[in-house]
């Protein structure tokens, strides 16, 4: 190896000046690569000297693009047998935010100031913080992959990482974010006094059993009779359907669990279970009638996975709607009444007031759970993400009658 300088005359007679790094690759190949400045052909010289001695260089000549190495991501993600929802989010990350800014981009090219400008260009085009982060973390896992592969010699959004303060960014997406409130995330107890008798037909049971027992939309869609005890009132969570229908397991360990049902729950799934409708065996009786099973607890028409879509939009809104639990759009009818829209429009907000009257004391209509006991029905990993997520709404312990009591019995 080593560096040296090329003079050369052009067509104009101008004098012209390179620095040329020679130089043998781990493969016993000759490269050469120009600067037009000594400095930086010396530092090239000096860390490809490195690299080659530990077997780690890529030649800009036999490096890939960043969409190259992104289809090698994906296609390792479905060998690891990835859950598809894992896999599809993924592709959203690849094709509509990497590819277009970034895609033909060398990987042997990229450095850390190149990560920034791109989550710059992410932020100046749209992208949401949020957003910004998830596409970041997918690259990262990109350029891993293609370490792994011998296709980069480094991983510039790992060593960007290591240079920022830990936890900085999650501590200002919840800055962003805030903290939960009553009323705005989480539906008052109030309304949902006004929501459970708006619950009609054949989406009251599924809505009853999201505001009772805080059961996730994968798990609903998912949730056998076999796992329905009336006898003992409890539902054990054992499976869940994803976005695409498949049923697979919860996403942890502490997914599976065990949750006591309140008697109103009981009672509409004792009514349900006559009317559920049931899946085709594909077997015949011996009168040729097809045979049908009772499975899914929330199925569609056919017996099968009922879509997340059709729960919110034909079950969850119209239910707010008719409770009258709405807000303007800022729009009229044709009759010049203003058109109003359901307050709440997802599912995990009952989920979310499940964990409030679990926290909740009975004398405000609540459970009055000790944390432990919330992370458990709510099949939290652990309970760090239930005190992120609902430390606020736990008493403190510190109001004024606690107070008094502390002050009388300090001063007398």
């Amino acid at each position: 190896m080593g560096v040296r300088k090329r003079t050369w005359i052009t067509r104009r007679g101008a004098e012209k000046t390179a620095w040329v790094v020679e130089y043998t690759d781990r493969a016993g190949k000759r490269r050469l690569k120009t600067f037009p400045k000594k400095r930086d052909a010396d530092s090239f010289d000096a860390n490809t000297q490195v690299e080659i001695r530990d077997g780690i260089h890529v030649a800009d000549s036999a490096s890939i693009t960043v969409e190259e190495a992104a289809r090698n991501w994906i296609a390792t993600a479905i060998g690891n047998q990835l859950e598809p929802t894992t896999v599809e989010q993924y592709r959203q990350h690849v094709n509509l935010h990497i590819v277009p800014l970034i895609g033909s981009k060398l990987l042997s090219r990229m450095n850390v100031p190149d990560i920034r400008a791109f989550e710059d260009l992410m932020r100046e085009t749209g992208r949401s913080a949020a957003m910004v982060t998830k596409v970041r973390g997918s690259l990262g896992s990109i350029f891993a992959d293609a370490q792994e592969r011998g296709q980069a010699t480094r991983n510039p959004v790992r060593e960007m990482a290591g240079r920022r303060k830990p936890g900085k960014e999650r501590r200002q997406a919840k800055r962003q974010k805030g903290r939960l409130k009553i009323g705005v995330d989480i539906p008052a107890p109030a309304e949902i006094r006004l929501f459970v008798p708006a619950a009609q037909g054949r989406w009251r049971p599924i809505l009853l059993t999201a505001v009772f027992a805080g059961l996730r939309a994968s798990e609903l869609r998912g949730l056998r009779w076999s796992d329905v005890d009336l006898e003992r009132a409890e539902i054990r969570i054992h499976q869940r359907a994803d976005r695409f229908n498949t049923i697979g397991q919860p996403k942890s360990v502490s997914g599976e669990r065990i949750i006591s049902i309140p008697g109103i729950l009981v009672n509409t799934l004792r009514e349900w279970r006559l009317a559920c409708p049931r899946r085709d065996t594909g077997q015949k009786d011996a009168a040729g009638r097809p045979v049908m099973a009772l499975d899914l607890v929330f199925p569609n028409g056919a017996g099968k996975v009922e879509s997340h879509a059709n729960i919110v939009n034909r079950g969850l809104i119209p239910t707010w709607i008719a409770a009258g639990v709405t807000v303007e759009t800022g729009e009229l009818d044709k009759h010049g009444k203003p058109i109003l829209s359901a307050k709440y429009t997802g599912l995990h907000s009952l989920r979310h007031f499940y964990a409030s009257w679990c926290i909740n004391p009975p004398s405000l209509g609540g459970i009055g759970l000790i944390p432990k006991a919330v992370q458990d029905r709510l099949g939290h990993s652990t309970i760090q993400m239930t005190m992120d997520t609902y430390g606020h709404l736990f008493p403190r312990g510190d109001d004024s009658d606690v107070l008094a009591a502390a002050e009388r019995a300090l001063l007398g």
